[in-house]
């Protein structure tokens, strides 16, 4: 059997390894038109910065290794141009040479990738724009920086490439603007999130553009669609991917609603013989089972693996995926799995909403806090979805959130997991179980939340109970209309509220509001809220004018 891959980066060369560990006598090929192959993508901005020093740190593998190890010829700066189905073959090009030649293949993967989104922008072209996609595309950041010693940068778009790349651009001291063309920051985290995050980099000195993008590039600065004009030697764009889906498409593979290529469980195309993986396929979301477009590394390994697998007659099925994705950002960790309450409201979910905010280890062992939203089905009670922003620990909670999420668990079941503690790594009731308690309590035993958003924006007559101490109250500020009653005070000072009023409690972040809205409950109050991540994610996930 002749199995020829397309495209010899994360998902490309899975396949093909998983291909000759399942068939020994199989013949593989690889056809890659970029010069390097399995390299790190998720490194390079890391590269650009100087905390990675040698970019073969990032590209281990070419060509003689797949060849000495797993016996697959991999040929790169070769292009293939047009795919014949009836027939099995390929026409290539040798992008060095201009050579034109035919091959044939008994079983085709395709896994072409992405590329990066290009905007329609007057002077996109210029030698200071830069997209960030593959190792040469650093090497020319770099190259570019360290010969033209550029003072001023604008970054178009803030998912994960563009975070990344304002962090290691500031290694180089240079004055860095980020513009956004959304009303937020972040496209992974909710709104409030957002928000939350954004005045946390706004104190670090981060300047930030939203509902605003890039209208014309000069030489030396750009032209924002509002007439902005900012100075820029130099211009990232990281504006976000769009799958690779040209050879495909031209042999009539089915696309699927995302615009990339439709793949079964199986990673078949609707061409048996042809499979195709990686950031060029659509794939589907654990939790609702519809097509979602991820372009993350771990999900194109994933997919390579499943593809090599499957045309071998091996057994892997892939069983959707949560969008979990993370990423550091000066001493913060930012990180997300499952739905957010966007997502899970556009799917018909009733949701209860929770906002945890706990140290990843005690104080005596320099604990810091993490500030964790977690959404959860208000019917099944099952865990839908968890955004994170903190300093350490982050990615554990995280992944411990995607693996419940996986597995569908309920927020009841949170508090009983058998988490590891010892004082350096966690508190005795880690975060994931707080979580769990605060979202079993509003959803099952009657202890109701609200939202900043929602308290901001509620009309109705509430009596407001802020039961921190008067010193708080007055020096750190408070919710609207709010009254000061300490906790400790809360019991003799009940004949002064109105038990059938709807009344909020809140506190620094929720403990000791939850301890006073126990208190009026039990002392015979009808409908009592406390507010989820108190009064410091009140103020911090307020957007300042």
């Amino acid at each position: 059997m002749k199995i020829v891959v397309i495209g010899a980066v994360a998902a490309g060369t899975s396949a093909a390894a998983k291909a000759r560990r399942n068939d020994d006598f199989a013949e593989i090929s690889i056809y890659e038109k970029d010069r390097d192959i399995s390299y790190s993508g998720c490194g390079l901005p890391y590269y650009i910065g100087g905390e990675i020093k040698d970019i073969e740190e990032l590209t281990p593998r070419d060509s003689s290794f797949f060849k000495k190890n797993y016996e697959i010829e991999i040929k790169t700066e070769h292009e293939v141009i047009e795919i014949n189905k009836d027939q099995k073959s390929l026409l290539v090009k040798n992008l060095k040479t201009g050579e034109v030649f035919n091959d044939y293949y008994d079983k085709l993967v395709i896994a072409t990738g992405a590329a990066p989104f290009v905007p329609k922008v007057e002077g996109i072209h210029k030698d200071q724009v830069f997209f960030l996609r593959n190792v040469q595309n650093a090497v020319a950041i770099k190259d570019f920086i360290f010969k033209n010693k550029p003072k001023t940068a604008v970054i178009a778009g803030t998912g994960f490439i563009g975070f990344e790349v304002l962090e290691n651009l500031l290694h180089h001291q240079m004055d860095v603007t980020l513009v956004e063309v959304a009303d937020k920051i972040t496209p992974n985290l909710d709104y409030d999130m957002a928000v939350y995050l954004e005045n946390l980099l706004i104190k670090k000195g981060v300047k930030l553009l939203k509902s605003k993008g890039i209208a014309k590039i000069a030489e030396t600065n750009v032209t924002l669609s509002d007439g902005q004009m900012l100075q820029a030697d130099l211009v990232i764009m990281a504006t976000g991917v769009r799958p690779n889906t040209t050879l495909a498409k031209s042999i009539g593979i089915t696309l699927g609603k995302t615009g990339a290529i439709q793949v079964n469980e199986k990673m078949q195309t609707n061409i048996s013989e042809i499979y195709a993986c990686g950031d060029c396929i659509e794939t589907f979301s654990a939790i609702t089972g519809k097509p979602v477009y991820r372009p993350l590394g771990s999900t194109a390994n994933k997919t390579g693996r499943i593809a090599g697998d499957a045309l071998t007659g091996g057994g892997l099925f892939y069983r959707g995926n949560l969008g979990t994705g993370i990423f550091k950002l000066f001493d913060l960790t930012i990180a997300s799995t499952g739905l957010s309450e966007r997502e899970a409201l556009a799917e018909g979910f009733e949701i209860e909403i929770c906002h945890n905010i706990k140290p990843d280890k005690p104080s005596y062992f320099k604990g810091e806090e993490m500030v964790i939203k977690a959404v959860a089905d208000k019917k099944s009670k099952r865990l839908l979805g968890v955004q994170i922003i903190g300093t350490t620990g982050v990615d554990k909670r995280i992944d411990v959130f995607a693996t419940l999420i996986t597995y569908k668990a309920t927020v009841d079941e949170l508090f009983h997991l058998d988490l590891a503690y010892a004082p350096p790594f966690s508190t005795t009731k880690d975060p994931v179980h707080y979580t769990g308690m605060i979202l079993d309590n509003a959803i099952s035993g009657g202890r109701k939340l609200i939202t900043a958003n929602e308290i901001r924006n509620m009309t109705a007559d509430i009596q407001i109970i802020d039961v921190r101490s008067v010193d708080d109250f007055n020096k750190k500020g408070s919710v609207d209309q709010a009254i000061n009653i300490p906790h400790a005070s809360l019991r003799e000072k009940l004949g002064e509220l109105d038990e059938n009023k709807v009344t909020v409690t809140y506190c620094n972040k929720g403990v000791t509001g939850n301890a006073s809205q126990n208190v009026l409950l039990n002392h015979g109050f009808k409908n009592v809220y406390n507010l989820s991540g108190g009064h410091k994610f009140y103020v911090g996930s307020k957007q300042e004018s």
